[in-house]
């Protein structure tokens, strides 16, 4: 019975040890995310911490470097086989915060390596058009994205540009036949904001879209 207990002691005391180099090997990880060390997050892969691994947010590393627009570190995640479709527990995926925060390139490796473009809810571009990047707004929707894609309150891509008063990134979705009668749960068209907003170039361009 002692050398049973003294097994089992041994086993926990070495349970802890792992689990306190792990821990630490992560916070290594994390570091290395934020410096964007790419040589060191290989290298802290090759000894075998998880690719995927998340924050207590949930966060992936893949959704950390996309978020911060570290582009060599998140090429190093993804020959590392990161999971491109993960969200973090706000449902937001590494491609969404790239393409809010206008990492042009990030937006773009993440749809080579297969990241989701059209996700239930807000959506990459819906996340585009909210801030006016009209370049990635482009290229979503060369790539696939659906232009009149609706999130859970009904609000589209057309919608945000409008209120937010980015006219060029309205031009885009409209030069790809975005609904300009489409409404939210409200009632309420991308018309409907610009003018609410006093964006009353833009309301006059949906106007005319509308009389076509």
């Amino acid at each position: 019975m002692r050398v049973f207990c003294q097994a089992l002691v041994a086993f926990w005391f070495l349970a802890l040890a792992t689990a306190s180099c792990h821990a630490g090997a992560y916070e290594d990880l994390l570091q290395a995310i934020e410096k964007n060390d790419a040589s060191q997050v290989q290298e802290l892969l090759r000894r075998g911490m998880e690719v995927d691994s998340v924050d207590r947010e949930g966060n992936t590393l893949l959704i950390l470097a996309a978020r911060a627009g570290h582009r060599e570190t998140l090429e190093v995640l993804l020959r590392n086989n990161a999971n491109t479709w993960k969200k973090n527990k706000y449902g937001d995926s590494a491609l969404m915060l790239a393409a809010l925060n206008g990492y042009a390139e990030i937006v773009e490796d993440l749809v080579l390596a297969g990241a989701e473009i059209d996700p239930e809810g807000w959506t990459p571009l819906i996340y585009a058009a909210f801030e006016g990047r009209t370049a990635i707004v482009r290229f979503l929707l060369e790539n696939g994205a659906e232009v009149d894609a609706q999130a859970g309150n009904g609000i589209s891509a057309l919608m945000v540009a409008a209120r937010n008063g980015h006219l060029e990134t309205v031009e885009a979705l409209l030069e790809q036949g975005a609904d300009v009668d489409l409404a939210n749960q409200q009632g309420e068209t991308a018309m409907d904001w610009a003018s609410a907003s006093g964006q009353t170039d833009i309301a006059e361009r949906l106007r005319r879209a509308k009389e076509r």
